[in-house]
């Protein structure tokens, strides 16, 4: 079947598919005149990459999970490593969300929006810290690694009525 055809069946766009073919994740036959001949075996490992990247595994690793898929003397355990390394790095992105869901809620609530110019908003952005009620622009503070939050993991900002 040709790549229109392969992508219906699939799941996926055709380009999606001629991308995975360019990377070698799959290598479909190619028909007498070039083009390319899709089988069955073709469009259940197109569903297994769709499957495997909805679960947002990175082309590395769905490079890997296809080889230990193929190979039918594979351990589980190499599968399961992938899995469970792939969990801790979705909980990781997690906490950051959470934080920095964390820092704009204190960030939002902190800024007063109404006519005035100031903005604890675009001061966090900027870096600047406050002191004495007023940005410092010219601070060389280290950007904070957690978010945008102050010492103890309160923004600087959230306390400011």
């Amino acid at each position: 079947m040709n790549v229109g055809d392969a992508a219906h069946r699939s799941g996926l766009p055709a380009k999606t598919i001629r991308y995975y073919e360019e990377i070698g994740l799959i290598a479909p036959a190619r028909a007498a005149n070039g083009y390319r001949d899709y089988t069955s075996d073709d469009i259940h490992r197109l569903a297994f990459l769709r499957r495997a990247r909805n679960l947002g595994f990175s082309i590395d690793d769905c490079r890997q999970l296809m080889a230990l898929y193929k190979d039918r003397g594979r351990a589980s355990h190499d599968v399961r490593a992938i899995a469970a390394a792939h969990v801790i790095a979705i909980e990781e992105k997690v906490r950051e969300l959470q934080s920095m869901r964390s820092t704009l809620q204190k960030l939002v609530h902190a800024c007063h929006g109404d006519e005035r110019p100031d903005c604890p908003i675009l001061d966090d952005m900027a870096g600047a810290a406050l002191a004495g009620g007023k940005p410092n622009r010219g601070s060389d503070r280290p950007p904070v690694e957690d978010g945008g939050l102050g010492e103890g993991g309160v923004s600087r900002l959230a306390t400011r009525s």
